[in-house]
């Protein structure tokens, strides 16, 4: 095990995937990635979070693993709204892509989006979260 960087106090994940979210939540915990992981089974969920939070340094999440594909409010739409926070919201989240969608055009559209500062595809790995920590993310 690498030295350990600093614990990050809050992720949170979007996904509609329970299944995805469990695992994700998972491989977070026993890395002992994260203190603590707020999951959203929604876009919409997860904009109203950080809206309920924008004030809240300490409820705003260091990092938002999300997803593309969510029925009604979908990554796109997230990025979007998201981009209408305030500084304080944008400045302390960063966004990372966890999707199984390998599509071009879709990961083209989203590495370009000045807020998502990776893309990973599914299923979240022990791998991952370390490339995550070693670039002090």
């Amino acid at each position: 095990m690498h030295t350990d960087t600093k614990t990050i106090d809050l992720v949170m994940l979007v996904d509609d995937n329970d299944t995805d979210n469990f695992i994700s939540k998972r491989i977070i915990e026993i890395t002992k990635f994260a203190k603590r992981v707020e999951v959203k089974g929604s876009g919409k969920a997860a904009l109203d979070y950080l809206r309920e939070n924008q004030d809240s340094t300490e409820n705003l999440p260091s990092l938002i693993f999300l997803d593309i594909n969510m029925p009604i409010v979908d990554g796109f739409v997230f990025l979007y709204e998201f981009e209408k926070f305030n500084e304080n919201v944008r400045n302390k989240c960063k966004v990372i892509i966890l999707s199984s969608s390998d599509n071009k055009r879709d990961i083209d559209k989203i590495v370009n989006n000045n807020h998502v500062i990776k893309f990973i595809t599914k299923p979240l790995t022990e791998v991952a979260l370390d490339e995550i920590k070693l670039n002090n993310i």
